[in-house]
């Protein structure tokens, strides 16, 4: 058994370490957001059970060293601000915590994102996610 959150995840919207999962505290806003290390840089996610693939903002995926010149934006995509167009990316490495997943398919949003979003597509590969109404729990 896993011992319980250190008492940095109980301050709201952080991300801690337990044992070899990640626990993510609810905000005040009432969403989770993690802080997570994308190719070894920092990067602030909202997690989104409803996004089917990591969603990165230009501004993202430019501080995790993607070359936003190279990319083709030609992915049409649904977001709550309405259609845009993304760019297929694979990020290779996504770590939260002790939680590690490398070679993770993502999209870089033209347009309309104003955070990044951990979708599916990290949160999918996982052996578990835990949801209490304070806390998500990543299980690797």
């Amino acid at each position: 058994p896993d011992a319980d959150p250190p008492q940095a995840a109980l301050n709201a919207g952080t991300t801690a370490t337990t044992g070899s999962a990640a626990a993510v505290r609810k905000s005040e806003d009432g969403h989770f957001w993690a802080e997570a290390s994308v190719n070894g840089r920092a990067v602030r996610f909202m997690v989104d059970t409803g996004a089917s693939t990591v969603a990165l903002t230009p501004v993202d995926a430019a501080r995790v060293g993607l070359d936003l010149g190279a990319l083709s934006y030609t992915v049409p995509v649904n977001t709550a601000n309405g259609q845009t167009f993304a760019a297929a990316v694979k990020l290779e490495r996504v770590s939260i915590g002790n939680v590690q997943l490398d070679k993770v398919d993502a999209m870089v949003l033209q347009t309309g994102l104003s955070t990044s979003l951990l979708g599916m597509s990290f949160l999918g590969r996982l052996s578990r996610v835990e949801a209490t109404p304070e806390t998500l729990i990543l299980r690797p």
